[in-house]
């Protein structure tokens, strides 16, 4: 009888530790992911706090020091308003432009969505101004005189250049357009058109 009760105090003993190392595996398995959870949420927290920009860089290099944080910034987040809303404060940050932000197509019509700057004209027809003539061509418009471009609309004087940069859906149809405004006629060139059509492929990559 004295053997039997050794043995099942043994036998319990032995359950004791197994159900212990049970709960103590769950509880490191449990802080490991607490830990990476939170490294990435400071991680994404920190990402909108601000932009990491070499200073005096070019503009190549201010490019393509901007686009992974776009990139970062905008990854796994659904909601098409703050992805907008953080890429046209981003540019506008980093590059001081006048008037930056998007036109999203609803029905027959680009309606004004986020954006940087003054306030600006609200709805755009299909081919009318440089918007809704990038929106027709599904290409991207590089305007160095706005004053030069047939059936430009006016939303304001100060604006003399212009670019305008399709955003394509999945099924590569025009789903609205990047616009970028300056109160200079020097400041847009082919190398802006190169990299916001790279952001705006950014911006596909989440519809």
């Amino acid at each position: 009888m004295d053997a039997w009760r050794n043995y099942t105090d043994v036998y319990q003993n032995y359950a004791d530790v197994y159900q212990n190392s049970i709960k103590v595996g769950w509880l490191c398995l449990f802080l490991i992911k607490y830990c990476i959870f939170a490294s990435r949420k400071i991680e994404t927290n920190n990402m909108s706090e601000e932009l990491k920009l070499v200073k005096g860089a070019g503009k190549k290099e201010t490019y393509e020091s901007l686009l992974p944080q776009l990139e970062a910034l905008i990854t796994g987040e659904t909601d098409l308003v703050a992805n907008l809303g953080n890429i046209a404060a981003a540019l506008k940050e980093t590059f001081g432009w006048w008037w930056v932000g998007f036109y999203w197509v609803k029905n027959d019509e680009l309606v004004l969505g986020p954006f940087q700057g003054p306030i600006a004209c609200t709805r755009i027809k299909l081919g009318k101004g440089v918007c809704g003539t990038a929106w027709k061509d599904a290409k991207s418009l590089l305007v160095p005189d706005v004053n030069a471009f047939a059936g430009h609309i006016a939303c304001s004087s100060s604006s003399v250049a212009e670019i305008v940069v399709p955003v394509f859906d999945k099924k590569q149809e025009v789903a609205g357009v990047l616009d970028v405004d300056t109160e200079r006629y020097d400041v847009l060139d082919e190398t802006d058109v190169l990299y916001l059509e790279k952001i705006s492929r950014l911006i596909t990559q989440t519809l």
